[in-house]
């Protein structure tokens, strides 16, 4: 639209007025009222509702904070996504906008592709791995180039839920080799399939259920919550536990707040960090596991015996070397492999 103010003219497209309204919006969508009221708030979002392991997490995160501390803090912590999503946590964690939340580590790829490496299928060679490497030093390589390039701040690795195979044919363990099977898209998913014998490829989400169905693809991979709500038990029945993939789920605070608050409350929020997420690690393992024997016993599904995932994780090693060295980060999977 063209408006001659004061004669000088001037104009208003649509795409201003778009960035206008969505700056509007983000502004809105992360003011917090306790903010205004309490410059001691600490804020926190969560995209889950009350019962989730996630939210219950940051809520022990909370508890602890004040134990450690000894004295009154407060935080205001939103829930079922009343402040957005995952993806968006992080930007807000690094602006300072958002104080802390658990975010995927696929929302911190444009600040650290070693995001990518530590959510890689055939990382660890067992859950005791991979607790010892989120419970370790391992992965400070990251930890440190998040807060180099986003100024936030990882206080802790939660996550558990276990990733495996569910086929819709009948199969031993033996059938893998060249069994199509829907993976994710991003690196280095299809790479490490391949490597170990299977053929991935990329399937929406939406369509995977009649894409199965119809026989034209074997099988999907996924984590029981996944498979559950999904309904995947349905047309693939068949669990292979291949534990390709455990999540991990970083507990990230905000650099901003965190160097305006006092050291005691400093020492208190790193503590609890470490303590919430070693909580939050045992109680996912537990309640995916739970489910998933649920599944079982109610039929659902029929567990396939694997013995050889130790030579399948051998044969998708060199994919996974190959993307360490591709992004720069062979420190950090040396690391990662020598966590104990």
């Amino acid at each position: 639209m063209q408006c001659g103010r004061f004669g000088g003219g001037w104009r208003w497209s649509a795409r201003s007025s778009a960035l206008a309204l969505g700056a509007i919006f983000l502004a809105v969508a992360f003011a917090h009222p306790a903010r205004a009221q309490s410059a001691a708030a600490i804020r926190g979002a969560s995209q889950y509702g009350e019962g989730h392991v996630v939210t219950r997490t940051l809520q022990r995160f909370e508890e602890l904070v004040r134990q450690y501390y000894g004295k009154p803090v407060e935080f205001v912590l939103q829930t079922d996504a009343a402040r957005g999503l995952e993806r968006q946590y992080f930007t807000a964690i690094s602006q300072g906008v958002l104080d802390y939340a658990i975010v995927a580590p696929v929302h911190m790829t444009e600040s650290s592709s070693m995001a990518r490496l530590i959510e890689a299928p055939f990382l660890f060679r067992d859950a005791a791995h991979w607790n010892a490497t989120l419970g370790s030093g391992a992965l400070k390589p990251f930890i440190d180039e998040i807060a180099a390039k986003a100024d936030v701040m990882i206080i802790g690795f939660a996550g558990g839920s276990v990733r495996s195979i569910f086929a819709n044919p009948a199969l031993t363990a033996e059938d893998l080799k060249g069994l199509s099977i829907r993976v994710p898209g991003a690196p280095p998913w299809r790479e490490v399939f391949t490597a170990a014998g299977l053929a991935p490829r990329v399937v929406a989400l939406n369509a995977l259920y009649g894409k199965i169905q119809q026989g034209a693809i074997a099988a999907t991979e996924g984590d029981a919550a996944t498979i559950e709500a999904m309904k995947l038990f349905e047309v693939a029945p068949n669990l292979v536990p291949s534990a390709h993939a455990i999540a991990i789920r970083p507990l990230c605070f905000s650099a901003k707040t965190f160097r305006a608050l006092p050291p005691e409350l400093q020492a208190a929020i790193l503590q609890a960090g470490a303590d919430a997420t070693a909580f939050g690690r045992r109680i996912e393992r537990v309640e995916d596991a739970v489910r998933l024997d649920a599944l079982e016993t109610e039929g659902k599904l029929k567990r396939v015996p694997l013995e050889a995932r130790g030579a399948i994780k051998q044969a998708a090693a060199p994919a996974v070397a190959a993307y360490a060295q591709e992004i720069g980060a062979e420190a950090l999977l040396g690391a990662i492999n020598e966590a104990k």
